[in-house]
């Protein structure tokens, strides 16, 4: 047996505490256990979750299973009511390492889920290594203090509060000294860094701390962004800094104002607009990606257009598009539906626009200069990695590039999908 094993649902976050519930499982000898990582933000990611704690019983049989995770937070009764289910976790108590030791020792409660909304610290978990990953994630702030109207993820991760900077600057370093080239910051509303803490600091002080206390980092990325949010200093680094990558993500949603409005998100349509086209100008090489939801309750078609035009008025490349999936609770669950098959439809013609949207991204890199980050090895050979805009490439190199490395290629083509690069002649790969 290897050690425990974990399937992880959602976020970079949970990709991020997936390391740490996988070293507190291990110190407490449980090297037979899985434990599955849940997310609670669309209906379908809780369909799956269960899906996979059955399949692991099927598969598994006799090894132990710990549920955790945003929907076990929200509904941990749903998860302990299944008999696959040996140990129900909430947020915080799955990175304490307590529950664990007392599951080993055969003494823990089988329902462990405290009041998230009590918790007032984030903890700086510190981890060596992202097992069969090529970068790392380091979280940084955790819970969000504000409610849009379709969203249950405040209720699995509480208040919004955050790692102080010393302590994001250690856990950089020490993936760093460890080999990682690439770190991504994470959190649930990442923007909302450094509210909580004295002074209130902003996103833009943390980025710099770490990239003047780690100089050896080569790539410093970011996940996702409320666009509303972004600060000055954020916006100087991401325009001055080459070490931080020319890919943002931004938290959009929709594209129309007065669904921005039912949704009771803080920015409107031509503060997108305007954010991309500044950010663009200051910064001509960098890439976006959006969340956007397809059918939200009263969506027009002229508001839905609103938001499909905004992949080209935004320029965006990288696009995660979700049909709206009504969340038990929320004011936008006793909204006027919009028909299943017409939410269907909208999501299908946003990730035809985003696909077409990403072709024509990729189109205009051909002849490029790139630098890949390796993560594997193509199924049809070669090497598959991303670019600084996060854009995939299939890395045709003559050696083999190891996990992690940086390799220095030309773009030669593309298939619609991904890149297709060829690393430059007498180009050595960083390890």
């Amino acid at each position: 047996m290897s050690g425990p094993e974990t399937l992880t649902f959602g976020c970079r976050l949970n990709a991020c505490e997936s390391e740490v519930i996988r070293a507190r499982a291990r110190e407490a000898g449980l090297d037979e256990v899985v434990i599955v990582n849940t997310c609670a933000v669309t209906t379908e990611a809780v369909r799956q979750a269960r899906q996979a704690i059955r399949r692991a019983r099927r598969e598994r049989p006799g090894r132990p299973i710990v549920v955790t995770g945003c929907a076990a937070q929200i509904a941990p009764d749903r998860f302990a009511a299944m008999a696959e289910v040996d140990l129900v976790l909430g947020n915080h108590e799955k990175l304490d390492p307590a529950p664990y030791r007392d599951f080993a020792a055969g003494h823990a409660a089988r329902v462990q889920v405290a009041d998230i909304f009590a918790v007032r610290e984030t903890a700086a978990h510190l981890v060596d290594g992202f097992e069969g990953r090529a970068r790392a994630f380091v979280q940084v702030q955790n819970g969000c203090d504000h409610r849009c109207t379709f969203c249950v993820i405040p209720y699995g991760r509480g208040a919004s509060r955050s790692v102080p900077a010393a302590d994001v600057v250690d856990q950089v370093r020490r993936l760093t000294d460890a080999g990682f080239n690439e770190v991504v910051l994470t959190g649930v509303d990442l923007t909302a860094w450094g509210g909580d803490l004295p002074d209130a600091p902003v996103l833009g002080d943390l980025v710099d701390a770490v990239l003047r206390g780690v100089p050896d980092l080569p790539r410093l990325r970011l996940s996702s962004l409320d666009a509303v949010e972004i600060d000055p200093r954020l916006f100087r680094l991401i325009g001055e800094q080459p070490r931080l990558m020319p890919h943002l993500h931004l938290s959009l949603q929709a594209g129309d104002d007065l669904i921005l409005k039912r949704m009771k998100r803080r920015h409107n349509r031509a503060d997108a607009v305007r954010l991309c086209a500044d950010l663009r100008a200051a910064r001509p090489d960098i890439a976006f990606g959006a969340d956007l939801i397809a059918g939200f309750p009263t969506e027009t078609e002229a508001a839905f257009r609103n938001s499909l035009d905004l992949i080209a008025d935004c320029g965006l490349a990288h696009l995660h598009v979700f049909p709206y999936s009504a969340r038990p609770g929320t004011p936008a669950a006793r909204m006027p539906a919009v028909d299943p098959v017409i939410v269907r439809e909208r999501a299908a013609l946003l990730r035809a626009a985003g696909a077409e949207a990403l072709a024509a991204h990729l189109a205009r890199q051909h002849g490029r200069v790139v630098r890949v980050l390796a993560e594997r090895d193509g199924d049809g050979g070669g090497v598959l990695g991303r670019a600084e805009d996060y854009s995939a490439v299939r890395l045709e190199a003559d050696a083999p590039a190891p996990s992690g490395a940086i390799v220095t290629a030309r773009i030669v083509g593309s298939d619609g999908h991904r890149l297709v690069g060829r690393a430059e002649p007498g180009q050595a790969v960083a390890a």
